[in-house]
């Protein structure tokens, strides 16, 4: 009992000093050894340390390093080359001020649907959500929820083929790829929109009726860089974007036609193609999308080395911080009292394995703040549980895969996730005046999409 309680203070102090912003590289480490004396275990902290939490980070970055670091390439690339600015200034122009709000959602989902990150996406935006917030008389503090919307719910989990992380990070556990179940995906992309857009529209209408205004602190955006005039077309802005989601889907069709036999070798660690074609799928596509926008855009680059290094060094903290979190989740496990944990959280839908998962992962991504976190630490910890659990439920892998996906999205949101604070920070806003609308559109809405995906592929299977 007195070990539970260890690691329930320890996810406690998690949710705790995160919110206060204290480095996941820190916290980690000390508050999985806390767990660790709680367990009774002090002479063992120097080898818990080294040879489990340091081997569960490792291990993550192993597997998944080249996404991280493709992804903030290929997100620098788009940003830097003007590419982001030209698809939003572009959808603002055709949808114009009438329809502010969804001119937002819009081109911040196909900017996080194409794999831009949600930084990027929000640095790219705001100032252009301004200004047309400000000409359609729309309360500022709607902004980050119109933003997280568009960014951090449905393109995050849902879509089938996003190359967000949150969809890559269950391909090796279930031996799946971006695009499982892809019905399911869109249907529950359908009902976190509508729920989200609804919410956000009902918002706007009560703030006209009260006739409230953007603000008083609206200040004319600094002028770009890239003038208007000089942003790329809005052909070559989103031919990058296509290419991810084409190439994705086209590699993971045509790699099971080459001859993979090599990786049965036991210096390719005996691996099977299953467990590695969705990594290498996305891999191939965002390498051809980063050359494509580099080619596409040659003679833009004023320093194309500086925008590389710069992507290369932007994939390091947020990989380094989410491997953290899976050591400590390989830390948590390893102590005797998380079977007891472990086996009951299974045993509250034992009947269900898509319940039993998406409730394992919604606990740990709402005690992390972190949708990626919270997820790699579940699989890490109970991936195969899940699918031996499905196998003899005869759910399928795919459905598995999307549930768990979707599960990440939910409570990940709540007020300490890093991504929220840090777009309130861009947008100038505090939790007081915005936090609502996030949580609407991203935890009630994510959370009805995951519940009305449940239901139907318990009942029909995946498709």
């Amino acid at each position: 009992m007195f070990s539970i309680i260890g690691i329930i203070l320890s996810l406690l102090m998690m949710m705790y000093f995160a919110y206060k912003g204290v480095s996941v590289l820190l916290l980690a480490p000390i508050l999985a050894l806390f767990a660790v004396l709680f367990n009774g275990e002090v002479s063992q902290l120097f080898g818990v340390y080294t040879q489990i939490f340091m081997s569960g980070l490792g291990d993550y970055v192993v597997k998944y390093f080249p996404l991280f670091l493709l992804g903030a390439v290929f997100g620098k690339l788009m940003e830097d080359s003007g590419s982001a600015q030209s698809i939003a200034h572009s959808l603002v122009q055709k949808l114009n001020g009438n329809n502010a709000l969804l001119a937002v959602v819009i081109t911040c989902s196909i900017l996080t649907y194409g794999g831009v990150s949600l930084f990027v996406v929000g640095f790219a935006v705001f100032p252009i959500a301004a200004a047309i917030f400000y000409t359609a008389n729309i309360p500022k503090r709607l902004i980050p929820g119109a933003i997280s919307l568009g960014s951090l719910s449905f393109t995050m989990t849902a879509l089938p083929g996003t190359p967000a992380i949150q969809n890559m990070i269950p391909m090796p556990f279930f031996g799946t790829n971006a695009f499982s179940a892809p019905g399911l995906g869109l249907i529950g992309s359908v009902v976190m929109v509508a729920t989200g857009y609804g919410w956000l529209s009902y918002r706007v209408r009560k703030a006209k009726m009260a006739a409230e205004s953007y603000g008083e602190d609206y200040h004319m955006p600094e002028k770009n860089i890239h003038e208007e005039h000089q942003l790329p077309s809005l052909w070559k802005a989103l031919l990058p974007i296509i290419l991810v989601i084409v190439c994705n889907y086209l590699f993971s069709k045509l790699i099971p036609l080459i001859n993979t036999e090599y990786l049965s070798e036991a210096k390719y660690g005996k691996t099977k193609l299953n467990s590695v074609l969705g990594l290498w799928a996305i891999i191939g596509a965002l390498v051809i999308s980063c050359l494509s926008i580099i080619t596409l855009n040659w003679t833009r680059w004023k320093n194309l080395k500086e925008t590389l290094n710069k992507g290369t060094m932007g994939s390091l903290l947020p990989i380094f911080n989410t491997a953290s979190e899976v050591g400590y989740g390989a830390v948590i496990a390893s102590l005797a009292a998380f079977s007891v944990i472990s086996n009951f959280l299974l045993n509250i839908s034992a009947s269900n394995a898509l319940i039993s998962e998406s409730i394992v992962i919604s606990m740990l991504v709402g005690s992390t703040g972190s949708a990626s976190g919270g997820l790699s630490i579940a699989l890490s910890m109970m991936g195969q549980h899940f699918l031996q659990l499905a196998e003899a439920s005869g759910i399928s892998p795919e459905l598995l895969h999307r549930v768990a996906a979707m599960a990440s999205g939910g409570l990940d949101t709540l007020p300490h996730n890093g991504a929220v604070i840090s777009l309130l920070a861009i947008c100038g806003l505090t939790h007081k005046r915005s936090y609502l609308d996030i949580f609407m559109v991203t935890v009630l809405a994510g959370l009805l999409g995951l519940v009305v995906v449940i239901i139907l592929g318990s009942l029909f299977g995946s498709f």
